[in-house]
């Protein structure tokens, strides 16, 4: 089965299923009494992805595949659109399905840099590209689109699986979800070569090292596989197929990945931070594509409940097709929700709370071709319908 956003070309026939795998048992799915959804915004043109600068609670912005990224402020007591902060639907190899642009992140000194980054598809070759741009020194939500820095650029040999899901870390660092490559089964055995930058999740220092030198970015000195011969230094872990969307929890720096699966199992998995809330995911192996959840995918017969990081959760294509994985909430509102992870399902549309343990908290069909979910600056938490709604996922009483 293909992607998340190839996937969205044909109509999801099958009969959703309620049930819902465990990382090794099946359970139902309890009512959805505590978390619901509220519009805040429409009109936006396949939104994926809702963030914003960390303690900004009065604006968010909305990542559209189709090459822009637009600006929503909260003014009196509602959202209002404010406008374009930056337009590179020029540079963007927006095909209709996979390829777009896919990420942004700021950084924590973002008030006083001005600096922020986008990982986009290019146009003319659909290789991946993070690049730095910087904001307006005049207006704050206009971005200077001449700023332009290309920091990596990542060749891609097929059009699906490009991840695409940048974020900065607890310690600062930017890390960059990196697909297979595509097609199907992995070909190339991509996710598995430490040779290779596809399949992994990378950590790098973005600023620019050296001016205006050949270095772009700079490696961390403590990334796993900076000894190691023959391995990419950028690598932080290995064996992911396509994580369209992942996160670190705000207040624990744990790393929590929806996996987009290919025949068989959607899956979630969980890394732990240390007790400095940092290294969550340093050197882990996910599996792929020697494993498809805790099922063995190539070779048949490979032992995976015993492999590398095993999913907190997993489901079968009866439930959804497509993971987007969410955030472990840490907003204002609802103190007896903090911690507890919110995700859903493209083609199912349905939406599900878990702890980060992977026990069933809550459940929602939503009716949405759920595309990502994203947090303000204060960790509130949003939902995006590829059909251009932005949604506000809201909780009551006590999980």
């Amino acid at each position: 089965m293909h992607d998340l956003l190839t996937r969205i070309a044909r109509p999801f026939v099958a009969a959703i299923s309620v049930a819902l795998l465990g990382s090794t048992l099946m359970v139902t799915p309890g009512a959805a009494a505590g978390v619901s959804l509220s519009t805040v915004l429409t009109g936006y043109s396949r939104p994926v992805l809702v963030t914003a600068p960390r303690g900004s609670s009065r604006a968010i912005y909305v990542v559209e595949q189709t090459g822009r990224i637009k600006v929503a402020t909260w003014t009196g007591s509602a959202w209002h659109k404010v406008g374009t902060f930056l337009d590179i639907h020029d540079k963007v190899d927006y095909d209709g399905s996979e390829r777009g642009l896919l990420g942004l992140a700021f950084p924590a000194d973002y008030a006083t840099s001005h600096r922020f980054y986008v990982n986009y598809t290019r146009a003319g070759d659909g290789a991946t590209v993070v690049a730095e741009f910087k904001r307006s020194a005049h207006h704050a939500f206009v971005a200077s689109k001449g700023s332009f820095r290309s920091v990596i650029r990542i060749t891609q040999p097929y059009s699906n699986h490009n991840g695409g899901m940048i974020e900065f870390g607890p310690d600062g660092k930017l890390y960059i979800g990196m697909g297979d490559g595509g097609d199907h089964d992995d070909p190339g055995g991509r996710a598995q070569k430490l040779s290779s930058l596809l399949g992994k999740l990378l950590r790098i220092d973005p600023r620019d090292p050296d001016g205006s030198g050949p270095r772009h970015y700079s490696v961390p000195s403590d990334n796993p596989f900076v000894h190691t011969a023959g391995a990419k230094h950028e690598i932080w872990a290995r064996g992911l197929r396509n994580p369209w969307r992942w996160s670190f929890d705000r207040k624990t720096g744990d790393l929590l990945i929806g996996d987009v699966g290919q025949d068989a199992r959607e899956e979630v998995d969980f890394a732990p931070a240390n007790s400095s809330g940092r290294n969550a995911g340093r050197g882990d192996n996910f599996g792929w594509d020697i494993c498809e959840g805790t099922l063995a995918h190539e070779p048949a017969g490979h032992d995976c409940k015993h492999f590398g990081v095993k999913p907190i959760r997993q489901y079968s294509h009866g439930s959804g097709c497509a993971v987007a994985g969410g955030y472990a909430y840490r907003g204002p509102d609802y103190p007896a929700w903090h911690g507890k992870y919110v995700y859903g399902d493209y083609c199912s549309g349905r939406l599900w709370v878990t702890t980060t343990g992977g026990h069933l908290v809550d459940s929602l069909s939503t009716g949405r071709n759920i595309s990502g979910f994203g947090e303000d600056g204060s960790g509130r938490l949003f939902m995006t319908d590829l059909n251009g709604t932005i949604l506000r996922v809201r909780f009551s009483g006590a999980p």
